[in-house]
């Protein structure tokens, strides 16, 4: 997607995306980070947003979900929890569209990057603190959300616990994209045997930002089965063969062999 700062306008891109996706066959479908509003402007942003229950996107992801009989991934959406403080929050909605699951991100984005390019999301968003994984139909799958990715911890215990589909929907900037994305989610699908769903915002935002684009699917031996090769607004599919997961596993059997071990500094 290309989210702006009109909450209305992103439900209708976020709709018609949706819907071309279910078209296509997917019964699964992620929409990436921020789907709801882009607006780094405080004041704007505060004075947009709703509480969950009142939220537009989230009532549109549920009707989408129960209307289409897809499992709907809101990658996330700025919710006003109440205190000042705005949650980024991830949605899963089930076929039958009841909320499943929510996922507020840990890790906020607060770095200085070069050109003078700095992010304080400590400032305004309220990090998680609970990591979330979910059975669907036939798989477990795992939250995490943009700068999340380069924590591996998240991954590695999601993994552990039975997940054979992470994700990472994300707004990368152009920035920080260009150096790393590709290589922080096919790594974090390599030393975990899993898929990776990674949807993500592309292109120059009206609230100035840019964002790199180029959504990634990802399978369990690190090659990326679809990308949006570009930061246009899209959808991009593949079919996930579950069995690659425990085959990966099989072959590199690391999430087996961990072994306890002592950290020691020496002089």
């Amino acid at each position: 997607m290309r989210s702006g700062t009109e909450i209305a306008a992103n439900r209708d891109d976020f709709e018609r995306l949706v819907r071309e996706a279910a078209a296509r066959g997917a019964t699964y479908v992620q929409t990436p980070e921020m789907t709801g509003l882009i607006q780094k402007n405080r004041a704007a942003l505060m004075a947009a947003i709703f509480a969950e229950e009142a939220d537009p996107i989230v009532a549109a992801a549920a009707s989408l979900a129960g209307e289409l009989g897809i499992w709907l991934h809101v990658g996330s959406t700025p919710i006003d929890r109440g205190d000042g403080k705005v949650a980024n929050r991830a949605f899963l909605f089930g076929p039958d569209g009841r909320k499943r699951a929510s996922y507020d991100k840990i890790h906020m984005f607060d770095v200085d990057l070069d050109n003078g390019e700095s992010w304080r999301e400590s400032a305004v968003y309220e990090p998680g603190d609970r990591s979330v994984t979910i059975d669907l139909d036939d798989a477990k799958l795992g939250f995490a959300i943009c700068y999340d990715v380069r924590f591996p911890d998240i991954f590695r215990r999601q993994a552990l616990s039975g997940a054979e589909i992470l994700t990472s929907p994300a707004a990368f900037t152009r920035q920080t994209g260009e150096a790393h994305w590709h290589v922080l989610l096919r790594a974090r699908a390599i030393e975990n045997g899993a898929f990776m769903i990674a949807a993500a915002q592309g292109g120059t935002h009206a609230d100035t930002r840019e964002t790199y684009g180029h959504s990634l699917i990802v399978d369990p031996w690190g090659r990326v089965l679809a990308e949006k090769d570009d930061d246009e607004p899209g959808v991009i599919t593949a079919t996930l063969d579950l069995g690659q997961t425990l085959e990966a596993r099989r072959k590199i059997p690391n999430l087996k062999n961990i072994r306890p071990f002592d950290l020691v500094e020496t002089q």
